[in-house]
């Protein structure tokens, strides 16, 4: 009687762990507060990204119902990035000259087409230019759109970089004309004029906790050490040079990936985030695919140069949102923090168009540790070794009164 009630204890805690299990396979959990109708959405703090696999596959909304039943609410993952779009304009190229101002190429837009990018390749690779852009609307009355617009291509051993590309605000003219500053006649080899419809993107601001910069001389680099008080997502760095002169630094942002615990100190695995080049042209921003880091390391090649002066460094994450569909009436958690699942594949990732605008924002609830069942532990069946043994030599003899009869009977 006593092993089947330890049998009967032994399925009631299997039944119990499985009710559970989807929740007990992650590490955290914060109430989602509001819900009340049957879509939400809910962005998410920065400090929630710390316990997060760094792909954000382990997030998972679980609702705990009235009859103590586990139910998954589907979501969508939102990254706030910004959209560009870019369309060709169709045009002709009227002429080329040059007189003693310099020279001049001029594209005709038959639909006049408000446009705001020209993108310039030339034959030369290395070249400093100082160019103007006018439009006109009957080639007699020219109107300045900008002036003193410098591009530039350098290309070297060491460096191969190129700012060819006229962005101004939209413009609408029949005829463009741009006048090249320069002592050789610039061999344009094509160029391309475009019309782009930019949305931006939704930023969040990361904190910086500390900014170490020391100049390695052996190998003529300055490297940067940037530590943040949470993992969190990365997308946008913008590295402020004090400096006026002109400059153009190869450079390489690394993130911290792995770490390991010796005995003196922690010891960091680095791995490359973005590369570009540092330049006095235009601002040193450099977008990126989202990434979780915490620890930061820029190194700007400086070869035979002077280091820059580097007055700040400011760094920021895309705004990552949830929209979550509600069917039952449940008290919701999101999950987290399990390195091991795959991203969900929800059949309303097929159906984004149908999802309903303006939704109401939950809030969350503080992060609390989920706690794992303890599997009960089945205790021996004779736990005094004397009845043990005491079972097998009664085998034995039983076993050896059957022979002898067996051999009596023979």
């Amino acid at each position: 009687m006593n092993l089947l009630a330890k049998c009967c204890t032994w399925i009631l805690v299997l039944l119990c762990t499985h009710a559970f299990a989807q929740i007990e396979q992650y590490d955290y959990k914060r109430e989602l507060k509001g819900v009340s109708e049957q879509w939400h959405s809910l962005v998410l703090p920065n400090d929630i990204f710390e316990e997060t696999s760094q792909s954000l596959s382990d997030l998972r909304i679980f609702g705990i119902t009235e009859a103590n039943d586990t139910v998954e609410s589907p979501y969508l993952l939102r990254i706030a990035t910004e959209n560009i779009s870019s369309r060709a304009v169709p045009f002709n190229t009227l002429n080329a000259s040059h007189n003693e101002m310099g020279y001049y190429f001029t594209f005709e837009i038959p639909t006049v087409e408000p446009i705001d990018q020209i993108d310039l390749k030339f034959q030369q690779q290395n070249f400093d230019w100082h160019i103007q852009l006018e439009g006109s609307l009957n080639q007699q009355e020219w109107f300045t759109v900008i002036e003193d617009y410098r591009i530039l291509s350098i290309k070297n051993d060491i460096t191969d970089f190129q700012f060819t590309k006229l962005t101004f605000p939209k413009s609408k003219y029949r005829f463009f004309r741009i006048r090249i500053d320069s002592e050789e006649k610039p061999e344009l080899q094509v160029a391309s004029i475009t019309q782009t419809e930019v949305t931006d993107g939704v930023f969040s601001n990361h904190h910086i906790n500390k900014q170490e910069t020391r100049e390695n001389k052996q190998l003529k680099q300055t490297e940067i050490d940037i530590d943040m008080p949470l993992n969190v997502p990365i997308s946008y760095i913008e590295i402020d040079v004090v400096d006026t002169i002109d400059y153009y630094r190869p450079v390489t942002v690394r993130y911290a990936s792995d770490s390991i615990k010796t005995e003196k100190d922690w010891k960091y695995t680095y791995k490359t985030l973005a590369s570009g080049t540092l330049n006095s042209i235009e601002k040193n921003i450099f977008k990126i695919r989202s990434t979780k880091a915490k620890k930061l390391k820029i190194l700007i090649h400086n070869e035979d140069n002077q280091p820059l002066t580097i007055k700040e460094i400011e760094i920021k994450g895309y705004v990552h949102e949830l929209v979550a569909r509600f069917s039952e009436t449940a008290t919701y958690f999101l999950c987290y923090g399990n390195s091991r699942v795959s991203k969900p594949s929800y059949d309303i990732q097929q159906f984004e168009d149908k999802i309903p605008s303006g939704l109401t924002a939950l809030n969350l609830g503080k992060e609390l540790l989920i706690e794992k069942a303890e599997i009960a532990q089945t205790e021996p069946l004779f736990k005094n070794k004397t009845w043990l043994w005491g079972i097998m030599l009664a085998i034995i003899l039983l076993l050896g009164w059957f022979s002898i009869k067996m051999i009596r009977n023979s």
